[in-house]
């Protein structure tokens, strides 16, 4: 281990000990960056890395609101500003009651190497609350997200910082943002992205993650002469992700045998029904729990966690954060899993990830594979700042170059570095070098 490298992890090690999702970070990145620092002892004379691991900006504010019963609700708002190396600060917004300053500074770190990797002008931010909408009507959701706006408006900006959907924000969450960022500027601007299709939205954004997951796996077969047609998967989550990564699984020619939720998995022999999974989680609002009530012939498990249990040939977790843990990696081994393809922020654990590899299954990490989201959230910004509109074809396609030429990055730095098929060394090699590169020229900021 490079000593900088090693002097940094330390350094952070005692700094921030107590937010364990940005060491696990941290650390997986450090480790994989350290051969690019060898050829490069400019850095440590430069601090690069000290300034590469500490966001340029930490926002946490209270956010109150008042429930339908009159009674005020207090949560915490944050956002990180990680990096405007590459340009403006980039990265969703996640309402979750388990969001706190780790995992914000986590997915923010994450997301300058994702959004590095997409090759468009975007920095790395990340932000959210404990807020869970999850039970709230629609006018307790609206008067929490006009909270967080209120204080959230004055830090962000088209050129500036652009927040987008994560974890619990969808559409109608957007939607409350955008009206109350309005509301406060008297500006109509891309300062959202995820917007609706009638006030400045992108065609395909929706499918974004969950499409380009998928062309992402299939650059990843094809360059082991292996086909998605007829292989058998496992998405976890039900997610926007989920539901459309398992929907472009179905137009290549796979099975999907099961999704899940937070409660419990639903597995479906025949191939899951996802028009049926739609209705449930997308209009109904409910639980996966229902699919067997509608689908004879189909199995409910209580326990989200069990779903690695099953056989497949291909992994894609694509609910949270370290969802799949070592036995369930060995479950998956001892199946003939094939490839593994992270929708999701850091779902494997690193116990997990590192059998994986040693195991010889193809595996796509997802500052890689889920980068597809923010990719054409970049994409709307264009689109926005052109004052034009893009058709769906067009959108997808550009998405595919994108994740493609992911792909061919990551690969093409681990053969540089001595580890050809290691996609988690390239990935955050090919992610680092155009961000430490830009640093480097930009000076000591």
């Amino acid at each position: 281990m490079n000593d900088y490298v090693q002097s940094t992890l330390n350094a952070l090690r005692r700094r921030c000990a107590h937010e364990s999702e940005f060491l696990q970070a941290a650390e997986e990145i450090l480790h994989s960056i350290a051969p690019v620092i060898d050829r490069h002892p400019e850095y440590e004379a430069a601090g690069l890395l000290e300034r590469f691991c500490e966001p340029e900006r930490v926002l946490l504010f209270r956010v109150p609101w008042t429930d339908d019963s009159g009674r005020v609700r207090v949560n915490r708002g944050f956002r990180v500003q990680f990096s405007s190396a590459l340009g403006p600060y980039k990265g969703g917004l996640r309402l979750h009651p388990s969001v706190n300053l780790s995992i914000v500074k986590f997915l923010g770190m994450e997301q300058v190497l994702k959004n590095s990797l997409t090759g468009l002008p975007m920095g790395g931010g990340k932000g959210g609350s404990d807020f869970d909408p999850k039970g709230k009507s629609d006018g307790e959701v609206m008067r929490f997200c006009q909270s967080l706006m209120t204080e959230l408006y004055r830090h962000i900006g088209p050129d500036t910082d652009v927040p987008a959907g994560d974890i619990g924000v969808g559409a109608r969450e957007i939607g409350y943002l955008f009206g109350q960022y309005k509301r406060m500027t008297g500006r109509f601007e891309g300062v959202l992205t995820g917007k609706g299709l009638s006030w400045g939205g992108s065609l395909a954004r929706k499918q974004a993650t969950g499409y380009g997951l998928l062309y992402l796996l299939e650059a990843m077969l094809t360059r082991e002469g292996l086909r998605a047609e007829g292989l058998r998967a496992v998405v976890s989550g039900s997610g926007n992700v989920a539901v459309y990564a398992a929907e472009k699984a179905m137009q290549m020619g796979m099975t999907v045998t099961a999704m899940s939720d937070s409660a419990g998995f639903v597995e479906d022999s025949r191939g899951i029904d996802l028009e049926l999974v739609k209705q449930i989680k997308e209009v109904e609002r409910g639980r996966i729990a229902e699919y067997v009530r509608r689908r004879p012939g189909s199995r409910y498990t209580e326990g989200a966690r069990g779903i690695w249990q099953l056989p497949c040939d291909v992994a894609l977790p694509c609910a949270t954060q370290n969802e799949l843990d070592t036995e369930d990696a060995k479950a998956l081994l001892r199946s003939g899993v094939k490839a593994v393809a992270e929708g999701a922020n850091m779902p494997l654990t690193p116990g997990a990830a590192a059998l994986m590899q040693e195991g010889g299954v193809l595996y796509a990490p997802g500052k890689a594979a889920n980068a597809g989201g923010v990719a054409v959230s970049g994409l709307e910004m264009s689109q926005n700042s052109l004052r034009l509109s893009w058709s769906f074809e067009e959108v997808d396609a550009r998405l595919k170059g994108i994740m493609q030429g992911i792909f061919e990055a990551a690969a093409a730095a681990a053969e540089e570095y001595g580890q050809p098929r290691n996609y988690v060394l390239g990935a955050n090699i090919a992610g680092f070098r155009k961000v430490a590169e830009a640093m480097m020229q930009q000076g000591c900021v």
